[in-house]
């Protein structure tokens, strides 16, 4: 059956209200579009890594899951989703089973570039029929807001802090993405919340749908760690592609596809001056720290040029 946004927004809620994460932050967004994009009819087995996600939409009696859902470690998201495929292959070829399952694991950047790569990693190669999906808020929001991984060059994080001696952190963000398509998995995307989600939500319909694991790298900021107004997210979300901060793209088969490609490029600091924790970049004698990430985002954004056909 052919895509339809017009469908896929009619269908019934998976992700419900009543949880608890702030105003403001990204992780419902996802967790809304990754299970509206399941067809009617299909179960789904959800696997949530430790964190913010798990800690606010989890706690036993209460749930905010309509589907089956395991609570992970931190460390191993992507080994328990792909344990609980190969179980229901198991299963199904025996006839235990009739139902259609689809197996979907989700975790923040923490869990999921830093101590859930080695998991995530292995069930990728290993050919597992699932996909993950990362909410990628840039920071161990759960704990403290700590840098990661996946915390942008100059963020201010409380182990990354600014000072006298200090711009924030100092190396520049891991390209996740880019790591997922170098294992040769059939499908791999990043995207976030543009306009009227359509990228978003057509992104995960079809990892779901490609046969063998995907991954889906999905931009969900965070207010309390990026220091910004609950009601910017949308536009802190336009102004990270329109600067070409985080590209929307998608490597389909090996083969790179980019998504969209802005009409004119914003400057990085029209993005950065939004945040609380860029803050200092726009102080007297840190204009060098703006110079960097512009020339940090063009080289990238060059590069993925130059892969896309």
């Amino acid at each position: 059956m052919a895509y339809s946004h017009k469908t896929e927004l009619s269908k019934p809620e998976r992700f419900v209200g009543g949880h608890r994460l702030c105003a403001g932050c990204g992780a419902g967004i996802v967790c809304r579009a990754m299970t509206r994009a399941l067809d009617e009819g299909d179960k789904a087995v959800i696997t949530n890594a430790t964190g913010c996600l798990e800690v606010s939409s989890f706690l036993y009696p209460y749930t905010s899951w309509e589907d089956s859902y395991i609570h992970s470690a931190f460390e191993n998201a992507g080994a328990t989703c792909g344990g609980v495929e190969a179980a229901y292959k198991v299963l199904k070829k025996r006839g235990q089973i009739d139902d259609s399952y689809k197996f979907l694991a989700i975790g923040g950047d923490g869990g999921t570039y830093d101590i859930g790569f080695q998991s995530l990693s292995g069930a990728m190669e290993r050919g597992h029929d699932m996909v993950y999906f990362c909410y990628d808020n840039e920071a161990y929001m759960n704990t403290g807001i700590q840098r990661s991984s996946s915390t942008p060059q100059f963020a201010n994080a409380t182990t990354s802090p600014i000072g006298t001696a200090s711009t924030g952190k100092p190396q520049r963000k891991k390209d996740m993405t880019a790591i997922m398509a170098a294992h040769g998995i059939p499908y791999v995307a990043q995207t976030t919340f543009l306009g009227n989600f359509k990228d978003l939500h057509e992104k995960a319909h079809r990892a779901i749908y490609t046969p063998g694991p995907a991954f889906v790298n999905v931009m969900a900021p965070c207010p309390r760690g990026w220091q910004y107004p609950a009601e910017l997210l949308p536009e802190l979300c336009r102004l990270a592609v329109e600067t070409c901060v985080f590209p929307l793209f998608e490597v389909i088969e090996g083969q790179w596809h980019l998504s969209y490609e802005p009409k004119k490029k914003l400057p990085v600091e029209d993005y950065m001056r939004l945040q609380g924790r860029f803050k200092h970049c726009f102080e007297p004698g840190n204009e060098w720290t703006l110079e960097a990430a512009q020339k940090d985002v063009d080289a990238r954004w060059e590069q993925l040029l130059a892969r896309c056909i």
